[in-house]
């Protein structure tokens, strides 16, 4: 009996122990457990995030919300993240701010690298010399067949490693363009090479004004000149004694007399020009009945008509209306049929018709004149511009009536054009918004 309970006691001992043991370990993984998830695994959790940072991921977050010491570490971490991610929007955004104002703006750019490579070139630069992105980005400027002029002002600011501006004249399959080019090196604070810029801007159509403006003066002194001449020729030659010779007098009159309404006509034009191209003049629109425009214009020009032995026939639907300026549409038209005597054989005839299509009045002139060549046509519309200028001066012209009319069609925002074969005669036809009365 005493055998067995000595038995049992170390039995009991070693069943506690272990029981003992086991609770031991139970408690410590527990208590470690505890400690990974409120020490270790936010720090885990900021490691994570930080490596996503650096990666680029921008909107990776730390998540942890428990209270602690290392809330503060999480917080900061976040708070790090979302101020990346904004810098990043907003660098993304600026970018394509950026982008958008070079792909769009009115002037070419070219950016050429380090290594004489071309960077960059805007959708302007592109049109303006006819080539494709894909064949220029990556390709030396050299080899990248841009124009020559332009390739020469590149190798300038490359040797002089400064600012070049000149104008340049390309070739495209466009027409010929004439750009005003600024090239600069491209150099960092420390002095190194990062390549050049080129900016070009299409002038053109400045040039083009400039030459008509250079052209108006030169025809207004000239047309001004050759009356205030005459007119001063004969007036001296009658105060010379001519004015005793009654016969010689009256002819010296008589051209003095003409010139001075010739001089008269070329000044009330100009006026006339000048009022309509001014900033903000408007014309008094109403609904106008063509046939009756087209008859008072007929009747206007009916004593020349008669002097020439000419006839005109109308065809025109009476219930054909536009919103127009009578006094105006009066003007275009007696303009349009003075030409039409004018440049047309006497005996000939000339046609007026009116048709409707498109929500606009069609109104043509028809003669049977000597017809222009067609390089003539485009100039046709210019100030003093003449096909030919002897017969022009000799009918009484002054050169300014087809501008005053595309002038005057432009504000009822209509068109004029022209049609026209040499030795056949020419069609002149203006287009004018109908009246929805």
């Amino acid at each position: 009996m005493a055998a067995d309970e000595t038995g049992v006691a170390p039995t009991r001992f070693l069943r506690l122990l272990v029981i003992t043991f086991a609770i031991a370990f139970i408690v410590t993984v527990i208590v470690f457990h505890r400690l990974t998830e409120r020490y270790i695994r936010p720090i885990d959790l900021v490691a994570d995030t930080t490596i996503e940072l650096a990666k680029g991921n921008y909107s990776a977050r730390a998540g942890w919300t428990a209270p602690g010491i290392q809330i503060g570490l999480v917080t900061a971490v976040n708070a790090l993240a979302r101020n990346l991610q904004e810098m990043d929007s907003m660098r993304e955004t600026e970018a394509e701010r950026l982008e958008t104002l070079i792909a769009n703006m009115g002037s070419g750019l070219l950016m050429i690298g380090r290594n004489s490579e071309i960077s960059m070139a805007n959708t302007f630069f592109l049109n303006q010399i006819g080539l494709k992105e894909d064949r220029l980005i990556g390709s030396p400027y050299k080899a990248a067949r841009l124009p020559d002029a332009l390739v020469t002002l590149i190798d300038t600011v490359s040797v002089r490693e400064k600012p070049v501006t000149e104008q340049i004249d390309i070739e495209t399959d466009k027409g010929s363009h004439t750009m005003a080019v600024y090239s600069a090196p491209v150099i960092d604070k420390h002095g190194g090479w990062l390549g050049i810029v080129v900016v070009m801007h299409d002038i053109s159509e400045l040039i083009r004004l400039e030459r008509i403006r250079k052209d108006f003066v030169a025809n207004v002194s000239h047309e001004l000149r050759t009356p205030v001449t005459s007119i001063r020729g004969f007036s001296e030659t009658l105060m010379d004694g001519a004015i005793h010779d009654q016969e010689a007098a009256m002819q010296f009159l008589d051209i003095i007399h003409n010139e001075s309404g010739r001089l008269e006509m070329l000044i009330e034009d100009l006026l006339d020009l000048s009022k309509i191209e001014k900033e903000g003049y408007t014309i008094r629109l109403q609904t106008v009945r063509v046939e009756d425009v087209i008859g008072r214009s007929i009747s206007s020009v009916s004593g020349r008509l008669k002097n020439r032995e000419m006839t005109i026939r109308s065809v025109c639907p009476p219930d054909l209306f536009v919103m127009a300026d009578p006094e105006r549409l009066v003007q275009v038209l007696v303009n349009l049929l003075s030409n039409a005597v004018s440049y047309s054989k006497p005996g000939t005839h000339i046609k007026v018709t009116a048709t409707e299509s498109a929500g606009m009045a069609s109104i043509s002139v028809a003669d049977q004149g000597i017809g222009i060549p067609a390089e003539e046509l485009p100039r046709l519309f210019e100030r003093f511009y003449r096909v030919d200028r002897a017969r022009s001066r000799d009918s009484g012209g002054t050169g300014l009536g087809l501008s005053i009319v595309k002038h005057i069609m432009e504000l009822h925002n209509g068109t004029i054009s022209v049609e026209s074969e040499p030795g056949k005669g020419s069609t002149f036809t203006i287009n004018i918004p109908l009246s929805h009365q």
